[in-house]
């Protein structure tokens, strides 16, 4: 008789097996229409989340419902392995997000970033020219900087709660002490002398330009990914107790198919 722990790691696996069609098809889609680099960055990891789940979920139905020892072993050694990982993952997440914040500025509503004040395996992602080409494409496809072409006045374009990307991307710092023209405009003024002077130096009011490759932007990528790695590292930690309890199912099932094996081998044997 097939255990529960087997038809319940089967059910397990065939929602994930579901699951796996619209991420695989997501990649292939997406690899077909990619046109720029940031669509193509994306289509990898997408297409490599889809034939992973795809095949573990092959692997952990079969081995469950079909009762089938060795593969529900290759099935608990990858679940092993992945737990192994996701913990690493969430404690690195933890440890290199743990530096880095926006500096208040006197009288904005929004906050200024420094590269330097985040860790330095992120800075080094960040200075990577491979990985940043294709960061600043991403920004480039999402118009965050024209979203804020609102022809506001310097007063109320001081107030505004600027994201970390819009804040570090599409303006010059404050210290630059340039005149405003509008959202993204601002003239250099003759003799400027400012602490911030490499980032001051970088902007340029050309529109495809603007501060992509300022410092400043780089550290405002950084606040987004810190942001978002915190989120990702409590997900993961649910995610991770979900995944204790499937492996704890699945050790049931495998002793199952083991015993039930070891059962017929008796019957055979002593008929």
């Amino acid at each position: 008789m097939v255990r529960f722990s087997n038809n319940l790691i089967g059910f397990l696996n065939i929602l994930t097996l579901l699951l796996s069609i619209p991420i695989l098809s997501g990649g292939i889609w997406l690899g077909r229409r990619a046109s720029t680099d940031c669509e193509k960055f994306l289509q990898a990891p997408i297409i490599a989340i889809g034939v992973f789940l795809l095949l573990v979920s092959i692997v952990g139905i079969v081995g469950a419902c079909c009762r089938n020892s060795c593969l529900l072993w290759i099935y608990l050694l990858v679940m092993f392995i992945l737990i192994i990982l996701l913990f690493c993952f969430t404690i690195f997440a933890f440890v290199v997000t743990n530096k880095g914040a926006g500096d208040a500025v006197s009288g904005r509503g929004f906050k200024e970033y420094r590269l330097g004040d985040y860790s330095n395996w992120l800075q080094k992602r960040m200075e990577n020219s491979k990985n940043w080409r294709r960061i600043r494409s991403c920004i480039q496809d999402s118009e965050v900087c024209q979203s804020l072409q609102n022809n506001e006045t310097l007063s109320q374009f001081v107030n505004n709660n600027l994201s970390p990307i819009q804040s570090g991307c599409c303006k010059p710092p404050t210290a630059c002490n340039f005149t405003y023209v509008n959202e993204t405009y601002w003239d250099k003024p003759a003799g400027f002398t400012s602490s911030d002077i490499q980032d001051c130096n970088t902007w340029n009011n050309d529109q495809s330009t603007l501060c992509y490759d300022c410092q400043s932007c780089k550290a405002g990528v950084l606040a987004n990914i810190k942001r978002d790695w915190k989120k990702v590292a409590i997900v993961n930690i649910i995610f991770l107790i979900f995944l204790i309890i499937v492996y704890s199912i699945g050790c049931c099932a495998f002793r199952n198919n083991r015993r039930d094996n070891s059962y017929q081998g008796y019957n055979k044997a002593y008929p």
